[in-house]
């Protein structure tokens, strides 16, 4: 049904208007999902900065400890055991690998895995880098962390397997603990990311993964902002002069 408006008239056509809606209502959700991603980054920055308040030593019977949580650790490297985890990049978008080493808690404390940094890219991936590290008794310091995870796998992967360093992408703690044959695994966490002040290890620019809460924000705008834009060229575009003027009866006195 038409509405004037003034010297104007409102006379949408219903597949437009059917079609606008759909779209606005996606754009305000991709805006809102996109508000979602802020409020999850920021929980997850502040759990990595809470991480660092108390530092926990993992032994034999610790449990599971939250994610980013500081912790202590004596044990050993296995250098002749390691896994190069590949399609990883650094803060500046260069590929390479990181490099996954097995340690040996003492006391029977059973192995956790321990991400030593990243590693460039080498010429070829046929040469791979020197990662050997010394397997003398340690103390490392670092924070829990799970092993970096794929955002879409598409088919089923082979099993890892030897020559050493085996690389992977995105393997999970099974696959690994398969390969590897040893039990038990430590409940303190799947992975150790290693400090950057700690030894034998190689770039770590750890922080919470993901975009800043900020470019979320940003998006969400971007979304918004499409959507009240959509809005705005809906209505004038089906907004249009009225040539006939309006009837007699609407009409004011003379």
């Amino acid at each position: 049904m038409p509405i004037r408006i003034g010297s104007r008239i409102f006379q949408p056509r219903l597949f437009t208007t059917s079609l606008t809606i759909l779209l606005i209502a996606g754009l305000i959700l991709l805006g809102r999902w996109q508000l979602h991603r802020a409020h999850e980054k920021q929980a997850l920055d502040a759990m990595f900065a809470a991480g660092a308040d108390v530092t926990r030593i993992i032994e034999r019977d610790t449990g599971p400890l939250p994610r980013y949580q500081h912790v202590q650790a004596m044990g050993s490297y296995d250098s002749t055991r390691q896994i190069l985890i590949d399609n990883m990049s650094n803060a500046r978008d260069q590929a390479g690998y990181y490099v996954i080493t097995p340690f040996s808690l003492s006391g029977g404390g059973g192995w956790i895995l321990v991400n030593r940094g990243w590693v460039p890219l080498g010429t070829s991936r046929a040469k791979l880098p020197r990662i050997a590290v010394a397997q003398n008794v340690r103390e490392l310091r670092g924070r829990i962390d799970a092993l970096p995870r794929a955002g879409l796998e598409l088919g089923q992967r082979a099993p890892l397997a030897p020559p050493y360093p085996v690389v992977a992408s995105f393997p999970t703690h099974d696959e690994i603990a398969r390969l590897l044959g040893e039990s038990p695994w430590s409940g303190a966490g799947a992975l150790v990311l290693l400090d950057p002040g700690e030894p034998d290890g190689y770039l770590r620019e750890w922080r919470a993964p993901g975009f800043p809460p900020m470019r979320h924000l940003a998006y969400a705008a971007q979304w918004f902002g499409l959507a009240l834009t959509l809005a705005v060229i809906y209505v004038l575009t089906n907004l249009r002069r009225d040539a006939e003027g309006p009837a007699p009866s609407e009409r004011g006195p003379r």
